[in-house]
């Protein structure tokens, strides 16, 4: 009895050690691409800060319109809504995948009308022809993989990280949803600035239009100074239909983004006239906070982890696939005695299943996988180097934009003031209509490209957010690359 105890044990701990030899490589967290962690080259201490960012980056414009805007989209906007069936349908087939760790049951009931080949064989065996019979059964089957190489390990291994994968997608597309939101936004606005300049200057050039004209009338300035005076007013006014309709293609983007109809888009923004500014420096962070916040990094990890984990499952098909089989219920050619001690029915036993000798199927899927995994490692590297890309030139192109923001305030304050002294000096007759002219057509050109500055910062701003992956909040816990 000791002993059938013992042998019993030791079966147990053998299979117990058989099921902890997985085949195929283990992952851990690879190593970054040399001075990914760095901290960022083009980070300027006057424009920006190496603080965390925030998530909601938008909210350090303290506008209320444009967070209700974001919140509505993140809310609203069909193609996250898209993203988040795709994550459903990717928890689903994890669920579906865990179920292989349990035995998969199977309920039969039924009634055949015919000839059975085991009632037949049995009917030869003792001398009686064989017969046309209705044959009934009522079983309850079962069966359980023993997984001895890890081939249900590995998949449910590969379907957690393609889960992960599909929820960082997610995010990628929330991290899309509200720069997008952000930026039509903040264009609405700005050429909201640029309109009221371009009316303004228009207003310039007809008043001294006007004054002109009433010189002309006097006999002081020739026909040619009139024309040439009255031709910028319709080339001032000309600018004006070209940006009501840039307007309008932003309004109707942001439509599309708060998932709305264009009979739907929200008008009541057309009184906004002045794009949102950021007041404080810019928080960007290091190198390797953006690596950990990026959800396209996140998302190429977990891809490299599912394809680890695809060897694994390719690497135990060459291998026997063993299961445990039982069955209890009952068969037999009268339906009263299908419960009864006649036709009860049972067993138990192992079942194995192995593709030999031919293996040349399964080690191509191998190779095929390794293969994969090695696409997979390339295509990581190549989305951190170009997270940290996109990072620099928003941050280069953000500089450049608030440096030439500068010059052209500095000009703008220089041209206004000598467009004021060409102005009285024309009315006294000390300089000529073709000098009060030309600094007219200066200050109208500096005026829009000051407000073209303006429009350009905050989408340069907006797209340093964008580029830091800020603006998702994931209902998981973070994987961290470069931890194990």
């Amino acid at each position: 009895m000791m002993r059938s105890h013992r042998t019993v044990a030791m079966g147990a701990l053998v299979i117990a050690s058989l099921g902890a030899c997985r085949v195929g490589p283990t992952y851990h967290a690879t190593a970054l691409p040399a001075g990914a962690e760095a901290s960022l080259v083009s980070l300027k201490a006057s424009a920006e800060t190496s603080a965390p960012p925030a998530d909601e980056w938008w909210r350090l414009y303290n506008d209320s319109r444009l967070d209700a805007l974001v919140q509505e989209a993140l809310r609203a906007n069909r193609t996250l809504a898209a993203a988040d069936a795709n994550f459903a349908a990717a928890r689903a087939i994890l669920s579906e995948v865990h179920v292989n760790r349990y035995p998969s049951t199977a309920a039969t009931a039924g009634a055949l009308y015919g000839r059975d080949g085991v009632t037949e064989e049995i009917l030869e065996l003792n001398g009686h022809p064989p017969q046309t019979i209705w044959l009934f059964e009522n079983l309850l089957q079962s069966a359980y993989e023993v997984d001895l190489f890890g081939r249900v390990h590995r998949a449910i291994e590969a379907a957690n990280a393609n889960a992960d994968a599909v929820a960082a997608a997610r995010d990628g597309v929330r991290v899309v949803v509200a720069a997008a939101t952000a930026r039509a936004y903040a264009a609405i606005c700005a050429l909201g600035e640029q309109l009221e300049v371009a009316r303004h200057s228009l207003d310039v050039v007809f008043r001294e239009a006007e004054i002109t004209a009433r010189r002309h009338e006097a006999g002081a300035t020739s026909d040619y100074d009139l024309t040439r005076a009255q031709a910028l007013v319709p080339q001032v006014r000309s600018g004006i239909p070209q940006l009501e309709g840039q307007r309008r293609e932003a309004l109707f983007e942001l439509t599309a983004l708060l998932g709305r109809a264009p009979a739907e888009a929200p008008n009541e923004l057309g009184l906004c006239v002045a794009p949102p500014r950021l007041e404080a420096l810019m928080p960007v962070g290091d190198g390797s906070a953006l690596i950990r916040r990026r959800p396209d990094v996140r998302q190429a990890e977990r891809r490299l982890a599912a394809a680890t984990a695809e060897i694994g499952v390719a690497t135990a098909d060459l291998y026997p696939t063993i299961r445990l089989v039982g069955l209890y219920g009952g068969v037999a050619s009268q339906l009263s005695q299908v419960n009864t001690n006649i036709g009860r029915t049972w067993g138990i036993g192992p079942s194995i299943s192995w593709s030999f000798p031919n293996m040349a199927g399964p080690r191509a899927r191998v190779r095929e996988a390794k293969a994969a995994q090695a696409a997979a490692l390339a295509t990581f590297d190549s989305v951190v180097l170009t997270a940290l890309k996109e990072t620099e030139q928003a941050l280069a192109l953000y500089s450049a934009a608030l440096e030439n923001r500068q010059s052209l305030g500095d000009a703008q304050g220089k041209v206004t003031a000598a467009f004021r002294m060409a102005h009285e000096q024309f009315l006294a007759g000390s300089v000529s209509l073709l000098d009060l002219l030309t600094t007219e057509q200066s200050l109208v050109a500096i005026d829009a490209a000051v407000a073209s500055s303006d429009a350009a910062i905050v989408q340069d701003q907006i797209a340093v957010f964008k580029a830091l992956g800020g603006g998702w909040r994931s209902e998981n816990r973070e994987k961290i690359v470069g931890s194990n």
